[in-house]
């Protein structure tokens, strides 16, 4: 029997802006229905629970609804950006405390027969926040003690968007925070890195490494300010881990999701930037 996980991503839920709490149960409902041994939801699962701890109780609540074992790591909306002086939110450890108070572990790990399944905190990589270096520490530990177990490791930001990708981008894990991460690894390498935050679809391999990128939840960005590298649409990723260390991944779409672009709703993050052919956008 396989190990199931369902990652769920950027669900972006909040009182206050209530527009895609109908995606998230209609994917709760398949969820139920399909019944994953763990769901996984690997960050935003707010608007802005950096700031608001409204945002973070309303994700606990709606995760725990489903019904069914669930982790989460935190993405940039929950707990802030990369901590850098230009950053708008940076992470910090009132905003990482307020997410350990309601939501639970920013990082965890999970045994399935074969399989070693571990989750981080991708906004403080590379970071001098003391919970950086304990998070190094638990990741070094958890991976010398797999034994002969495979590693997926479960983060908000790609490590990679493709190729020579630039650094600093707000789209990817900065070079630094990149580079200690793959050192604690040392020469374990894991077999699959599943992210969030890009709002799209894709898998490519990169350093023998198989890298995939859950879609939204929630919503889109559109092409004028995102650059399309994968398949853009709302849904989840249903993962199946085999005993054997073999694994595989499906895009999973549920009827009746809305397919909002976040462009079309400047209430709610404020108005986009036009991108360039060939850019990233912000």
């Amino acid at each position: 029997m396989a190990f199931r996980v369902a990652q769920i991503s950027d669900t972006h839920l909040s009182p206050v802006h209530p527009n895609f709490v109908g995606n998230f149960e209609r994917i709760a409902a398949d969820l139920r229905r399909l019944k994953p041994d763990l769901v996984v939801n690997t960050g935003d699962l707010t608007v802005d629970g950096a700031d608001r701890s409204d945002d973070l109780t309303m994700a606990r609540r709606l995760h725990d609804a489903i019904g069914l074992p669930w982790r989460a790591v935190p993405g940039n909306h929950d707990v802030g950006d990369d901590p850098l002086p230009t950053a708008r939110q940076p992470a910090n450890a009132e905003r990482l405390a307020r997410y350990a108070e309601i939501v639970g572990d920013d990082s965890f790990v999970v045994d399935a027969p074969g399989w070693r399944l571990i989750g981080i905190n991708s906004l403080i990589l590379g970071s001098d926040l003391p919970s950086a270096a304990n998070q190094l520490a638990m990741l070094r530990d958890a991976t010398n003690e797999a034994g002969d177990r495979t590693i997926a490791l479960f983060l908000h930001k790609p490590l990679y968007l493709g190729g020579e990708d630039p650094d600093g981008t707000y789209w990817r894990v900065r070079n630094v925070g990149r580079n200690a991460l793959m050192a604690a690894f040392g020469t374990r390498r894991p077999a699959l890195v599943a992210s969030g935050h890009m709002h799209q679809y894709r898998r490519l391999r990169h350093d023998d490494i198989t890298h995939l990128w859950a879609p939204s939840a929630a919503f889109v960005v559109g092409d004028g300010y995102q650059q399309r590298m994968g398949t853009k649409l709302v849904g989840y990723v249903a993962h199946e881990f085999r005993a054997d260390g073999g694994f595989d991944s499906e895009l999973v779409t549920v009827d009746g999701l809305a397919l909002d672009d976040i462009v079309d709703l400047p209430e709610i993050y404020g108005p986009h930037k036009p991108v360039q052919v060939g850019q990233l956008g912000a």
